[in-house]
């Protein structure tokens, strides 16, 4: 089944987010090989070439590296990954925070509300 993409951000940057996601969610765990190139372009539906800017970009961050002859695997560095998934969680309630901002809402009347949701649980 083809990844969902939308026509706002490149196609590459987008591909890069959710390996990255599967990355600091664990489906792509700290040291596991991932899927080759071709393999992750057919199950996007992308050419390959798109899917090797994604994975240029991810092991310029660090977050893969390829090993010779084993082809690419996450990184070890659990510190890196962490503070990948911490990023993803801070541009999440920015971007939360901001959405609300435009619905009127003040910052301690967000913060209410999220106490209530929060209790109601």
């Amino acid at each position: 089944m083809a990844w969902e993409m939308s026509s706002d951000r490149p196609i590459y940057t987008q591909i890069y987010d959710k390996i990255l996601v599967r990355i600091v969610c664990g489906i792509y765990r700290a040291g596991s090989r991932l899927p080759s190139v071709r393999d992750l372009a057919a199950e996007a539906s992308v050419n390959p070439n798109t899917m090797q800017r994604a994975f240029t970009e991810l092991e310029r961050s660090g977050l893969i590296v390829t090993l010779r002859n084993s082809g690419r695997v996450v990184t070890e560095d659990m510190q890196m990954i962490d503070n990948a998934k911490r990023q993803l969680a801070l541009a999440q309630i920015g971007s939360f925070f901001a959405n609300m901002r435009e619905l009127g809402y003040t910052d301690q009347e967000i913060m209410a509300l999220i106490n209530s949701v929060i209790s109601e649980k």
